[in-house]
C-alpha cells in the first residue's frame, strides 16, 4: 500500500512536515472530507524528548485544537500540557502543572488561554494564560473528580460534569458558577452547534437529557432512553462505559461513544437510534468517564465526528475506524466501518481539526494524520 512517509519529531532536526500542501496558504482547505477520508495516513509522530532516562512515558489524556485550527494541545499523565504548531508540524511549548495535575485541557475561544481540570490537591478547574503559564482564575465548586468540560460554541461559557453528581455552568469571567444541576452520574456533556441546547449523559440511568440553555433551571425538555433506543445493539454499552458525547456540526446527530463493541449514533431530535457503529476489533484500554476500575488511564474520548458531520472516526486497540453516517445500516441498525485506516498503535484519543483536513490521535505518543496526495 502506498503511504506518506512518516516524520518523527526530533528536537535536533528542522521540522520537515510539509503540512501546507494540505492546509493551503493562510486559508482553510476547501477539499471535501469525503474526497480525502480514505486517504488519511499517519504522517507525523511526536515523541517526548524531555523525559529523564528510565522515566516511564506518559499517557495522553486529551487532545484539543484551537478555533483557527493552528494549534493542537494535549494534556498528559505526567502533569504537563504540550502545545504543537499544526502548520509547521512541530512541538511549540510545554507547560507544567505539577502541583495540581491536569486533564481535559481545552482552548477557550482565545488561543492564548485554556481551561483544564485538576487531578490532585482539589477538584478545581483552572483558567491559564499559555504565553506566561500564569493562572487567571480558579473555578471551585465540585467536590469530586471532574469528568468532562464542554465549552460553549460561541462564547467562553462552559459546562463541567463531576462524579459528585452535579453539573455546573460557568461564565469564564467570574469564579462563581452561574448554574447547578443535581443529577445521577452526569458524566458527559455536549453543546449543540447553535449553543442554545446542551445535553448531559447519565450512564447509570442509560439516558441523555437535553436542556434549553436559557431555561436550564427547568426540567429537561427531552430525555433520550438509550437502553430503549439501542434495539439489538450491545446492552452492556447502553448503560455503562460511556466515553464521549458530541453533536454533529449540522446538529442532526448525537454521538455517544462507549467502551463496548460499538458506538451509538442517535437522532438529535427524537433520540432514535440511527445506527450502532460496530467495532470489528477490541476497544482501547482506557476507562470510561467517571470510572476508575483497575486504575487504568482516563481519556477525553476515542471517537469524534469529522467537521462535515458525515463521518465518525474512532480509535481502537489497533487501526483507526471510519463510518459513513449516510450509509444505510442493516435491519438490526448495525453499521460497519466504511474505512479502516491502518496503524498498529493503540488509538485512545482522537480529535479532528475544526478548520483543516487533518486530525490527531494518541495513546502515549501524538500522531498527526494527513491525506496522502498520491492516493
Amino acid at each position: 500500500m502506498a503511504s506518506t512517509p512518516m516524520d518523527i519529531d526530533d528536537a535536533a532536526a528542522i521540522p520537515s512536515l510539509n503540512i501546507m500542501r494540505t492546509l493551503g496558504v493562510n486559508v482553510p482547505s476547501t477539499t471535501a472530507v469525503s474526497d480525502v477520508i480514505s486517504s488519511f495516513r499517519p504522517t507525523k509522530l511526536f515523541q517526548r524528548d524531555d523525559l529523564k532516562e528510565g522515566k516511564p512515558k506518559p499517557y495522553v489524556l486529551s487532545i484539543d485544537f484551537d478555533d483557527p485550527g493552528e494549534l493542537c494541545m494535549t494534556s498528559e499523565s505526567d502533569e504537563t500540557i504540550q502545545i504543537y504548531n499544526v502548520k509547521d508540524g512541530r512541538h511549540d511549548k510545554s507547560l507544567l502543572s505539577k502541583k495540581y495535575g491536569v486533564k481535559l485541557a481545552k482552548f477557550t475561544h482565545a488561543s492564548s488561554s485554556i481551561i483544564y481540570a485538576s487531578t490532585q490537591q482539589n477538584d478545581a478547574i483552572r483558567y491559564l494564560a499559555t504565553h506566561d503559564n500564569s493562572f487567571i482564575r480558579y473555578f471551585e465548586g465540585h467536590e469530586a473528580a471532574v469528568t468532562n468540560l464542554a465549552l460553549h460554541p460561541g462564547a467562553d461559557n462552559f459546562i463541567s460534569c463531576s462524579v459528585d453528581n452535579t453539573v455546573l455552568i460557568w461564565n469564564i469571567g467570574t469564579k462563581q458558577w452561574t448554574g447547578k444541576l443535581f443529577l445521577n452520574t452526569p458524566y458527559l456533556s455536549a453543546w449543540d452547534p447553535s449553543g442554545n441546547v446542551f445535553a448531559i449523559a447519565s450512564p447509570s440511568s442509560g439516558s441523555i437529557l437535553l436542556y434549553d440553555y436559557r431555561n436550564y433551571g427547568k426540567a429537561p425538555f427531552s430525555v433520550f432512553d438509550v437502553l430503549k433506543a439501542r434495539g439489538r445493539a450491545d446492552p452492556e454499552a447502553a448503560f455503562k462505559g460511556w466515553t464521549k458525547l458530541e453533536f454533529s456540526n449540522d446538529g442532526k446527530h448525537l454521538l455517544l461513544g462507549s467502551r463496548g463493541d460499538g458506538h451509538f449514533l442517535l437522532d438529535s431530535f427524537d433520540g432514535s437510534l440511527k445506527a450502532y457503529l460496530k467495532k470489528p476489533g477490541a476497544s482501547t484500554r482506557r476507562v470510561a468517564a467517571g470510572e476508575t476500575e483497575g486504575g487504568n488511564v482516563e481519556s477525553s474520548g476515542e471517537c469524534c465526528f469529522a467537521p462535515d458531520g458525515r463521518y465518525v472516526l474512532s480509535g481502537a486497540k489497533s487501526d483507526l475506524l471510519v463510518w459513513d453516517t449516510l450509509m444505510a445500516p442493516g435491519s438490526d441498525k448495525v453499521l460497519e466501518p466504511v474505512h479502516v485506516l491502518e496503524d498498529k498503535r493503540e488509538t485512545a484519543v482522537v480529535a479532528y481539526n475544526p478548520r483543516y483536513n487533518m486530525f490527531a490521535t494518541a495513546d502515549q505518543d501524538l500522531m498527526f494524520w494527513l491525506p496522502d496526495p498520491n492516493l
